[in-house]
């Protein structure tokens, strides 16, 4: 398995995914799916410190993960956390471990009762990595 920096020419893909999370109810509590516009949009915000990574085996994208700002306190402001999709044919596989955990994302715990999906309360696993490692 290859991780890289998405491109672009990934987008179609990464909003493919993303729209099997939607539809699986796995990983998002977002209930209707995207569209091109969304997810272009999207990816234009995560360019620097907040960024895109995917996963391919043999030249096939099998998931991606984004680090997304936490919070807009300027408090916050190097810590990212982090969503992680894996392609439905590809779940179960050590993906998504590939995607975080080896590259400094840690397990901060489980928020209970974080969201509403389809009418029932979910929890929410929070991870988080450090972007920088001096105060400004």
């Amino acid at each position: 398995m290859a991780i890289r920096n998405a491109r672009e020419t990934d987008l179609s893909m990464i909003l493919s995914i993303y729209n099997q999370g939607i539809e699986d109810r796995i990983a998002t509590l977002e209930s209707e799916p995207k569209d091109l516009a969304f997810i272009t949009n999207w990816f234009e915000a995560r360019q620097g410190r907040y960024f895109v990574i995917v996963a391919e085996e043999n030249d096939n994208l099998v998931g991606w993960a984004s680090v997304n700002p936490y919070h807009n306190r300027s408090a916050y402001q190097g810590v990212g956390d982090i969503s992680v999709y894996i392609h439905r044919d590809h779940r179960g596989k050590g993906i998504g471990q590939g995607l975080y955990l080896k590259r400094g994302f840690r397990e901060v715990g489980v928020f209970k009762n974080h969201g509403i999906l389809d009418g029932r309360f979910v929890d929410v696993l929070a991870m988080e990595k450090v972007l920088i490692k001096k105060l400004m």
